[in-house]
């Protein structure tokens, strides 16, 4: 027996006619009738006495009415205080991230877990992959947003369908800035910023090829935040991923994809293992259902 049918059979009740009893519900009288018979039969009693011009209640039919009213009571209470309890649901949850592109989907995310959990705060770190990742070993982040490569070994994730793009930081008023993009043989002659992580620099080696050796490696830079003051100060070039860009004053530093292009993935990640607090073990929950990598 369905609470949706026990529904529609006190609706019946109350309004004495399938006819007003369908207006209500905004079903079909003949899909409220096929369902109410259908109810009967599963039951084996009859509920009704339809010969009358008002709908008449049989013995049966009155028992399963003060049941019905009971069990819907409880169901409507226990609905009520289960979103009561989601509602209380509080807490801080701490993430991690880089200057990236993909931080521009954490407030979609969070938006929309708050407005079933208002009582949660966040706390956002802004760091490299690997400072992200010793901060959640030690439990101090709850979730990483990192920038690929990055070892995943102690570490559940889900890749983001985001492409991270490589591009030359310079000066708007910069030679280079006339050029659509931006080869290896161009920067191998120009004083450089590359990132701080080494797995990245490697990443970087390969793209440069042989130039890699000749370069002129002014400074390494953790965040592209600072090294774009090195740049606006006509120190060096610096190689930054463009979702660290957007926000910079234009008129001041500019960027130019590098050609071929390179492009790295991101990745929202969670040490394997780890002892979450509710409000944390929801939000991923909630992280999972709006990527779709799992069903709410």
């Amino acid at each position: 027996m369905e609470i949706r049918v026990l529904r529609y059979f006190l609706t019946v009740v109350r309004e004495e006619s399938i006819t007003k009893a369908s207006e209500v519900l905004h079903i079909t009288q003949p899909t409220l009738s096929r369902q109410l018979a259908q109810m009967e039969e599963d039951i084996g009693v009859k509920l009704f006495d339809r010969g009358t011009r008002k709908i008449k209640l049989t013995n049966e039919g009155i028992l399963l009415r003060r049941r019905a009213e009971e069990i819907l009571q409880l169901v409507d209470k226990t609905e009520k205080e289960l979103v009561e309890q989601e509602e209380q649901v509080e807490g801080k949850i701490s993430i991690g991230c880089g200057e990236i592109a993909a931080v521009q989907l954490l407030p979609k995310i969070i938006e929309s877990f708050r407005q079933k959990y208002p009582r949660v705060t966040f706390d956002i770190f802004t760091a490299t992959a690997d400072l992200v990742k010793e901060q959640m070993d030690k439990g101090l982040l709850d979730i990483g947003l990192l920038l690929e490569p990055v070892d995943m070994e102690k570490y559940d994730f889900i890749r983001l369908n985001i492409r991270e793009k490589w591009v030359v930081l310079m000066r708007s008023d910069d030679p280079l800035s006339k050029k659509e993009t931006v080869t290896a043989k161009d920067l191998s002659v120009l004083p450089l910023i590359l990132p701080r992580r080494m797995n990245v620099q490697s990443e970087l080696a390969s793209w440069f090829g042989n130039y890699y050796e000749k370069l002129n490696i002014v400074f390494t830079s953790n965040l592209s935040t600072n090294s774009a003051i090195m740049v606006n100060g006509g120190l060096a070039y610096s190689l930054v991923i463009e979702g660290a860009v957007p926000f910079w004053d234009q008129s001041k530093v500019t960027f130019r994809p590098l050609d071929p292009p390179l492009t790295a993935t991101s990745v929202l990640a969670w040490k394997r293992g780890q002892p979450f607090s509710l409000a944390t073990t929801k939000f991923i929950k909630h992280i999972q259902c709006f990527l779709g990598i799992d069903k709410p």
